[in-house]
C-alpha cells in the first residue's frame, strides 16, 4: 500500500510539473479552441473579473466626470440682410428667418442646474436646449455671459443633476495627463486624452483676458464649452478653441483655467455680472522703441503711455512713462498679465503696484475702481 501511495504522489509531482513548464513556456497550448468542421484555432484571454479596471485606464476619471458634460443645441433665426428692402421683398417674396443651429458642449457645475459653456456657443441664440448623457433633454436659460473671457453660465430645471466636482487649475504643471470631454462634430460624447502642453497661454487675441491651459488631447468643433479634467475626474478647465489649419484637431487646444470660470460663474450667479478692477491706463509692452522715447532704463514690465484724468491710477500718482513690474506682489511683464491682475483686484481696497521711474523704484498704492463695461473689449485695465 506504502508502495502505491509513492507511486501515485510521484506521479501527480510529475503531471503538476509539466503543466508548470507548459503553462510557463507554451500557455497557447492549453487555451486552444477548434472550430467544428475546420481546422482553425483561436486563442482567448481569461475573462476579467467584473468592475476590475486595468491598469492605466483612464476610465475611472471618464466615468465619473462624463455624466455631468452636456451637449448644447442653438437656434438662431436668421434673417437675410437685404429683408426690409422693399424692392427685395418685391422681387423675391418675404423671406422670413431662416433657422441656423449651433452646437457645443457645457459642464453642469451644481445642483441647482448651472451650466458652464463659452459664450461664443450660446451668443446670439434664440433657443437653446441642453442633452444630458443620460438623453434628458431641457431648456436652458442665459444667467449671463462674460465676452470678456468667453465664458457663459446657463441654467436648466431638471432633478437628481450630475455635477462635475471643481478641481484646482492652479495646481497644474506641465505634463500633468487631462482629458478633454464634449460632443465633437455632433456624433455624441467623446474622451479624448492628452497632457498640458503649456500654462499661461495669453498671445491668442481670443478673448481681453487670457490665460489659458494648452493641451494635446484632441478638441474638435462641438468641444467648446466641455470639460478638462484631471485624473480624477476633477474639472481643471473649460475647453474653448484650438489653432488648427484644417479645422480638425492638430493637437494644440486651448481651455480657461477653472480659476478663471470660478470667478466668472460667482459673479454672474451672486450679482448678475463679473466685478473687475479697474485702474485707468493705457498700457503697452516694453520695447527698445517705447524705453528710448520715455526714457526708460527698465527691461521688464509694462510701460504706461497714457492715464486717464482723475482716475485711479492718476489718484495714486502714476505717469505716462511709467513702467509697472508688479501688481500686488505678482510680476507683470506683458499687457494680458497686468490686465489679469488688475482685473483680479477688488474694487475699493487699496494694492501696491512696483513701478519704475527712470531709474527708480517705487513702490504706489492704488485703489482700483470698477471696470466700466467695454463696448468692444478694448484692452484698457
Amino acid at each position: 500500500m506504502k508502495r502505491f501511495w509513492l507511486l501515485f504522489s510521484q506521479a501527480v509531482t510529475v503531471l503538476l510539473a509539466a503543466y508548470f513548464v507548459v503553462a510557463t513556456l507554451k500557455p497557447e497550448w492549453l487555451n486552444r479552441r477548434s472550430v467544428i468542421g475546420g481546422s482553425l484555432s483561436v486563442i482567448e484571454a481569461p475573462p476579467s473579473p467584473p468592475g476590475s479596471v486595468a491598469a492605466g485606464s483612464f476610465a475611472p476619471a471618464a466615468k465619473r466626470a462624463a455624466p455631468a458634460v452636456v451637449s448644447i443645441n442653438t437656434s438662431t433665426a436668421a434673417r437675410h440682410p437685404n429683408s426690409n428692402d422693399p424692392w427685395f421683398r418685391f422681387f423675391f417674396g418675404d423671406r422670413g428667418a431662416e433657422p441656423q443651429a449651433g452646437l457645443g458642449s457645457g459642464v453642469i457645475v451644481s445642483q441647482e442646474g448651472y451650466v458652464l459653456t463659452n459664450n461664443h456657443v450660446v451668443e446670439g441664440a434664440d433657443t437653446i436646449e441642453v442633452v444630458l448623457n443620460d438623453a434628458r433633454r431641457a431648456q436652458a436659460q442665459v444667467v449671463g455671459t462674460d465676452p470678456e473671457t468667453d465664458l457663459a453660465v446657463l441654467k436648466i430645471d431638471l432633478d437628481k443633476l450630475p455635477v462635475m466636482v471643481l478641481g484646482s487649475s492652479d495646481a497644474l504643471q506641465v505634463g500633468d495627463q487631462v482629458l478633454a470631454i464634449g460632443n465633437p462634430f455632433g456624433v455624441g460624447q467623446t474622451v479624448t486624452s492628452g497632457i498640458v502642453s503649456a500654462l499661461g497661454r495669453n498671445q491668442l487675441g481670443l478673448a481681453l483676458y487670457q490665460d489659458f491651459i494648452q493641451t494635446d488631447a484632441a478638441i474638435n468643433p462641438g468641444n467648446s464649452g466641455g470639460a478638462l479634467v484631471d485624473m480624477s475626474g476633477n474639472l481643471l478647465g473649460i475647453n474653448t478653441a484650438i489653432y488648427s489649419r484644417s479645422g480638425g484637431s492638430m493637437g494644440i487646444g486651448f481651455a480657461i483655467p477653472v480659476s478663471t470660470a470660478k470667478l466668472v460663474l460667482e459673479g454672474i450667479v451672486r450679482d448678475g455680472q463679473v466685478t473687475r478692477g479697474w485702474i485707468g491706463v493705457e498700457p503697452n509692452d516694453l520695447s527698445p522703441e517705447l524705453a528710448e522715447t520715455f526714457g526708460v532704463k527698465a527691461t521688464s514690465g509694462v510701460i504706461i503711455t497714457g492715464v486717464l484724468q482723475n482716475g485711479p491710477a492718476a489718484q495714486a500718482g502714476i505717469r505716462p512713462g511709467d513702467v509697472i513690474a508688479q501688481v500686488a506682489g505678482r510680476p507683470v511683464v506683458n499687457v494680458s498679465e497686468l490686465l489679469s491682475s488688475v482685473a483680479a483686484l477688488k474694487p475699493g481696497e487699496s494694492a501696491p503696484f512696483a513701478v519704475l521711474r527712470r531709474g527708480e523704484q517705487l513702490t504706489v498704492q492704488v485703489t482700483p475702481g470698477v471696470r466700466p463695461k467695454p463696448q468692444h473689449l478694448q484692452q484698457r485695465p
